[in-house]
């Protein structure tokens, strides 16, 4: 691919933006592509997916499978040779999610003193908390901490870390989280110190890492990741878990819902809780 770093960006009703997005997801040759979807205007129903390619097979799978929904308005824009990660979460407000208030460090002044205040910087990993999947899973969490405390949690896929360092926060003993990428996991350390949270977290892919496999059976297991592998990681999840034990599981569209819930029924697990924001769906479910 060129130097230019470029945006591409779909806008439509929502069905089919909801549809284009599962495309997406479906398509092998952006497995691994960085997009996000969102409500850009309530009144006229317009969605829009922003998609972020990094290699030219995914610049032209993309637009491949956009151009199979002809109601989408597609445009391209050439990103500026600047930080631009860094000035878009520059204006991102902080965000509150029950009793976590999530920021970064342009809004320190911010956090207020009744609140488990999270300060996250995102540079290159996923999760500052605006997410719709990240909301939710701090959602779910914050509603189930009302009830009962999670001694030991596994965060799969951790990103920026914030949902093992949450847990670290609100007095789980081992918060241990892992990512396939080594700058969300450097990233992710590097938040666990700004927040002095006791969290730590790996380099892997699955769950056989000895410093999660030794350390199990966890009372709740975050899974922020894609609807992929949720399915392909539903048994190893429930391997993971205490009986008993809750998952809470996120990344995926209100379109994959059935599909991932039907994996984690089939392996004996129960639902708990189903939340919605925007057209991302988080879903908690408990090991019997």
């Amino acid at each position: 691919m060129s130097d230019e770093a470029v945006q591409i960006i779909a806008r439509g009703p929502r069905r089919i933006a909801e549809a284009a997005a599962a495309a997406l997801e479906a398509e092998p040759a952006t497995e691994a592509l960085t997009y996000s979807i969102l409500e850009e205007d309530e009144d006229h129903d317009v969605w829009r997916i922003d998609a972020f390619p990094t290699t030219d097979q995914e610049r032209e799978a993309i637009a491949a499978v956009l151009v199979r929904f002809g109601d989408l308005r597609v445009s391209t824009e050439v990103l500026a040779d600047a930080d631009w990660l860094a000035m878009a979460l520059s204006g991102l407000p902080p965000v509150r999610a029950g009793r976590f208030f999530v920021y970064g460090a342009h809004d320190r002044g911010l956090a207020p003193a009744s609140t488990v205040n999270l300060r996250i910087e995102a540079g290159a990993a996923f999760g500052t908390g605006h997410h719709g999947t990240t909301v939710g899973c701090l959602l779910a969490f914050d509603e189930l901490l009302k009830a009962r405390r999670f001694p030991k949690v596994l965060d799969v896929g951790c990103g920026t870390g914030v949902l093992a360092i949450a847990a670290a926060r609100t007095g789980s003993e081992l918060a241990v989280g892992t990512d396939i990428d080594r700058v969300s996991v450097r990233i992710a350390n590097e938040n666990a110190t700004l927040n002095r949270a006791g969290a730590e977290f790996v380099h892997a892919s699955g769950l056989g890492h000895p410093a999660v496999r030794t350390r199990g059976p966890y009372d709740l297991v975050f899974a922020n990741i894609l609807a992929p592998p949720l399915v392909a990681l539903s048994q190893d999840i429930r391997n993971a878990l205490k009986p008993g034990g809750l998952a809470i599981l996120s990344g995926l569209l209100r379109t994959q819902e059935r599909r991932v819930l039907a994996a984690y029924l089939s392996k004996g697990f129960k639902l708990q809780r189903r939340l919605h924001r925007d057209a991302w769906a988080t879903l908690v479910v408990r090991r019997p």
